[in-house]
């Protein structure tokens, strides 16, 4: 599965950073492939390509604020979850989207 998404927080500090590591982690040890922008106070980071954006099975969005640019994922699967769910819980959450993205 080829992962694509941003993390932002409401102080766009920690929790932004914490939760990209978190997804990336998990998702490379499920043995998928995973690109995470994050969009913190020092603006947007590994910032997605539009090449990136197509190729990807499913775009997570983990942010508990709005993000921009969010009109870059029109019609693809888009899963939107707190941090704290990355935070907390990445593997779990990696399996979800491994079940939205096989139906």
């Amino acid at each position: 599965m080829n992962i694509v998404g941003i993390s932002a927080c409401t102080v766009g500090i920690a929790h932004t950073y914490i939760a990209q590591k978190k997804i990336e982690l998990a998702a490379k040890k499920a043995g998928h492939s995973v690109k995470i922008e994050t969009q913190g106070t020092i603006g947007i980071e590994n910032e997605l390509t539009e090449a990136e954006i197509a190729q990807a099975d499913v775009v997570l969005i983990a942010a508990d604020v709005n993000v921009s640019g969010e009109e870059r994922f029109a019609g693809r699967k888009v899963v939107r979850v707190p941090t704290s769910i990355a935070v907390k819980s990445p593997n779990k959450l990696i399996e979800k989207l491994q079940e939205i993205v096989n139906g």
